[in-house]
């Protein structure tokens, strides 16, 4: 944040002393602590609420790729391996289910007229 070393505070601890009486110089060094001290929770504050932000972000794209997963791999409930034997088992019991009667419609005539001939009559008797 400031860059202070120890060159600069030697500097601002000499400008201090010329400009604060003796007599008050503890009591601005327990005020500028004070706020010194404030100001570094203050950051502390802030940069664990970014980071709280930053995992949070985190912690939520983790959470649609878990779920993305969770429900690539469902597994369809539907099925129930017991239910469908029983049901089996059961048809199997009862019997055969009842015979469907077919009906089967004649072939259409052919649409070729000389196909169909009629037969020729013999003369069986003579008359």
């Amino acid at each position: 944040m400031f860059d202070f070393d120890a060159g600069k505070l030697v500097v601002f601890g000499i400008v201090a002393l010329a400009v604060i009486p003796p007599k008050d110089l503890p009591r601005v060094l327990r005020t500028v602590g004070k706020y010194v001290g404030q100001a570094r929770r203050m950051a502390a504050d802030f940069q664990g609420q970014f980071m709280d932000a930053i995992k949070e972000s985190e912690l939520d794209s983790v959470r649609k790729e878990l779920d993305e997963i969770k429900n690539a791999a469902k597994v369809d409930t539907n099925f129930d391996p017991a239910n469908l034997m029983r049901d089996n088992m059961q048809k199997a019991v009862e019997g055969p289910a009842p015979y469907e009667t077919v009906k089967v419609d004649a072939p259409a005539p052919p649409a070729d007229p000389v196909a169909i001939e009629a037969p020729e009559k013999t003369a069986s008797h003579p008359t």
